[in-house]
Parts: C-alpha cells; structure tokens; sequence
C-alpha cells in the first residue's frame, strides 16, 4: 500500500512481516512546481535529483521496510537541509525569524539553492518570505512529518529503530585512492557523522555487505551525512540512522540519464542488503527483549 500527498511524497508502507527498518529518498523526486519560476535549463537542474534510487531502494516495503519518497526535486527546496540553513542572498527582504547558514548555504546550496551545480543563478530574481515560508509548509514539513511517524511507528513497536537515507552521487565528484592510482572512484559513500549517527554494527553490516558484492566502499569520505540522519540518528535513545550514497556511473549514463545494462544486477544487490539489514535489526530486537 502506498499513502501519497500529490507532487510532495509517497510512503509505500511494509508488506508481510514488518522489520524495524525504514528508508527514505528525499532527492529523488521529479515533480518540478509550476511556482518553481527558475531560470535554470531542465537539463542542467536534473543532473541534480538522485534519480532513480528511490526505485533501486523499492523493494523495502516487501520485505518489511517502508519507503518514504520526496516527489519534488531537491532544487526547489532540500529535504536533507536544516530549516533554519537559509541563505539571507537569496531573500528579497530580512527574514523575520532566526536563521542558521551553513557553509552550504554561504555557497548557495542552502535549504533553498541560489545557485546550481556548476555555477547557474537558480532565479532571476530574489524569493519573498511568503514564497520561502510556503516551500517550507507545503513540502520540507509534510516530508519530514512522513518520515517522523515511520520512525515513531517502527520505534513504538519494536523499542528500536534503523534508518538509512538513501542518495546517489555524481562520480566525478569522488576521490580516487590517490593521485598516482588508476583504481576506479568509491562505488558507496556510508556516513554516519563520523561515529554519531548510529551503532558501528549497523554501519559495518551495510558495508560488509555491499563489500561482499565486489563494490569499493567509503566511510564519512566525502560524504559524512546531513540534516536527516542527524535529525533521527540518535543511538543512544535506540535510533541508528545512515546515510549511503552510490556513484551514479554505476547504473546510469550521467550526461543521457539512461540506466545502465547493470541497473537490474545494482538493484538485486541493494534488495539483498535490505533484507540482511532487517533480519541484523530483528536479531537485535530479538537479543534486546531477551535481555
């Protein structure tokens, strides 16, 4: 089953036996507002979107794991930024309430973007606080509202809660091994904010499976994790929270968007890690309850 707030997210719910593992995808969305009033060309703003992970993670519900799944593009407004991360920039007027920038923010990548990847003004103009504010109502909080009741639910029913946050990366911004080394750039990114976002089994678990499968893989470099997994990672009150990132050369042609003759053998493996991260999640819950 899926519950579905139209252009905003889509929760496809846990079939058959629950696990107390959630998912989310919250730069994967493709629905771009008519409000959205940017200069930028659809080319060059959909090189943004982590397109298609929300599919590569799809098989979550069916082995117990909800899936939630932002549907607008991340360059309308981001998920993964705190709301306070504004950029005064882009305003048009003060912004009447705290504000907290990031370094992202100061490089007009804030929870609304002022400038796209690689360097395209986002706007030929500067947003109102009416227009900021109703991005903020209309789609960072029903999207983060979503996420907050699976995390609740899966919490309230199983004492405990895992959570990976799922993204893919551009491949040309990862780091060979070194200057000198012709091997391939990391296929994943795991980050877990160097250490605070959940317990090293979990992270360990993820990366020695998807190490099992060939893949080179990547911890906190360069990717640590932002606001989501920082916001729901909290081991120490039962929430583990980690974000992955994939290289998009794996599964898709970045220039034409076209998924690659691997995509099917690339989704297979994230489905296998789904399930050995819900079965370590109920062993966990298991070896709790005996305690």
């Amino acid at each position: 089953m899926s519950e579905t707030i139209p252009g905003v997210y889509r929760l496809d719910t846990a079939e058959g036996v629950a696990v107390p593992l959630v998912l989310d995808s919250p730069h994967s969305g493709a629905i771009y507002p008519d409000s959205f009033d940017t200069t930028v060309p659809m080319p060059v703003l959909r090189r943004a979107e982590d397109m298609y992970v929300d599919d590569l993670f799809g098989d979550g519900p069916k082995l117990g794991a909800p899936l939630v799944s932002a549907l607008f593009p991340r360059s309308f407004i981001d998920p993964n930024r705190a709301e306070r991360d504004l950029d005064r920039d882009l305003l048009s007027e003060p912004w009447p309430d705290p504000v907290a920038p990031t370094e992202k923010a100061r490089l007009g990548h804030g929870l609304i973007w002022r400038v796209c990847p690689p360097d395209f003004p986002m706007y030929s103009r500067r947003l109102s606080i009416y227009e900021v504010r109703q991005r903020i109502a209309e789609y960072w909080h029903p999207y983060h509202a979503a996420l907050q009741r699976c995390m609740d639910e899966t919490q309230q029913r199983f004492g405990m809660a895992w959570h990976i946050n799922c993204h893919s990366m551009p491949s040309s911004s990862l780091p060979k091994d070194s200057e000198f080394s012709n091997m391939r750039r990391a296929d994943f990114v795991l980050g877990d904010r160097d250490g605070t976002t959940c317990e090293r089994d979990f992270l360990n678990i993820v990366g020695t499976t998807l190490k099992s499968f060939g893949y080179r893989v990547r911890i906190n470099d360069p990717y640590k994790g932002v606001e989501i997994v920082r916001r729901h990672g909290r081991p120490d009150a039962g929430r583990n929270s980690l974000q992955i990132e994939i290289n998009r050369a794996l599964y898709m042609n970045e220039e034409t968007f076209e998924r690659t003759a691997y995509y099917p053998t690339l989704k297979s493996h994230l489905t296998k890690m789904i399930e050995i991260v819900g079965n370590y999640a109920l062993g966990r819950v298991g070896a709790k309850a005996a305690e």
